[in-house]
């Protein structure tokens, strides 16, 4: 089997938990990086949830592809459904993703599914600070997972400012 590339554009990025022989950054047109999924465990509970990324419809987003070798296809796809599709708010998709290289490739990566309960898309960026600034899981504040994907996107040459929007929406006060 070939080589194939994996796309990620939140903690994957950093974190992705599998081996890979090249690393780029890469832009996904037609998704955008978005607090628009609810998280009702790790960044927040059933009665107050929280937000975590997603790849929602519309713009484009700019990434980490990672070229995979062919032989760990099925162990790495497996990883991945594992890590992604605990609930099924993701689905996988094959996307056609520009490498900073300049050449085009085929990359897999989880994109929000609008239908499912845990969708909470189209939140401007003052609506979610309001609800990140307020929510708590089991992987503690919200706000942390916030601020440290910014910084983590930064540390690799990335902004987003629809995510730095959010944050500093999140000094504000509620009362």
């Amino acid at each position: 089997m070939d080589d194939f590339w994996v796309f990620g554009y939140g903690s994957l990025m950093w974190n992705p938990g599998f081996a890979f022989e090249e690393r780029q950054t890469a832009r996904l047109h037609g998704y955008r990086r978005s607090l628009c999924i609810w998280s009702s465990v790790y960044r927040g509970t059933l009665e107050k949830p929280g937000l975590v990324l997603g790849l929602d419809r519309g713009g484009s987003c700019r990434g980490v592809a990672f070229r995979v070798k062919g032989s760990n296809h099925g162990e790495v796809i497996g990883y991945l459904r594992e890590r992604e599709l605990v609930t099924n708010v993701y689905k996988e998709r094959i996307v056609p993703v520009s490498l900073a290289a300049g050449h085009k490739v085929s990359a897999v990566t989880y994109v929000a599914d609008p239908l499912h309960e845990q969708y909470a898309g189209g939140l401007s960026a003052e609506d979610a600070a309001r609800i990140v600034r307020s929510s708590v899981g089991r992987s503690g504040p919200n706000t942390d997972y916030v601020v440290n994907t910014i910084q983590h996107l930064a540390d690799i040459g990335i902004r987003d400012p629809w995510l730095e929007n959010v944050a500093s929406g999140l000094e504000q006060s509620d009362g």
